[in-house]
């Protein structure tokens, strides 16, 4: 190897390490997200938009927190009683999930979950994005949740 090739190694490998630690420095943590494999989702989900197909892979595995977040799209006159029930209808006994096809169509939805998403990859704790949530999307409508 030439000291040119070891020089460009060098620097790649510094460069690499830099970028790497650069989250660390600036005191940002991001916390990484649990999602449902997309090919797991039905086909209507599949074909969505990436905002809404991620918006459906998060709810599916996140219920813990979708069901502590309300939805200000009206929803509660359809029995949806949080974030959660945009997506998921049910599920039975065995884990199967039963989707809900509002979300494919509404954006305040969508919205909603992608900012949990966003906040929860901040760090910030649920009763933080449940706040958030409150004082963004309440102007929309009512809340489906006390």
């Amino acid at each position: 190897m030439t000291l040119r090739s070891h020089k460009l190694l060098f620097f790649s490998l510094f460069s690499i390490l830099l970028l790497a630690t650069l989250p660390a420095c600036s005191g940002q943590t991001e916390h990484q997200l649990t999602m449902m494999p997309l090919d797991l989702l039905p086909a209507e989900m599949q074909s969505a938009p990436v905002s809404v197909q991620q918006a459906y892979q998060f709810a599916a595995v996140n219920p813990d927190i979708l069901q502590q977040i309300p939805c200000y799209c009206g929803c509660g006159a359809m029995g949806h009683t949080s974030n959660y029930s945009c997506y998921v209808q049910s599920v039975d006994t065995n884990g199967t999930i039963t989707f809900d096809n509002h979300a494919l169509g509404c954006s305040i939805c969508v919205d909603i979950t992608q900012d949990v998403m966003r906040l929860q990859q901040e760090g910030k704790g649920t009763q933080e994005i449940r706040t958030y949530i409150d004082s963004t999307y309440s102007q929309y409508g009512p809340s489906n949740m006390p």
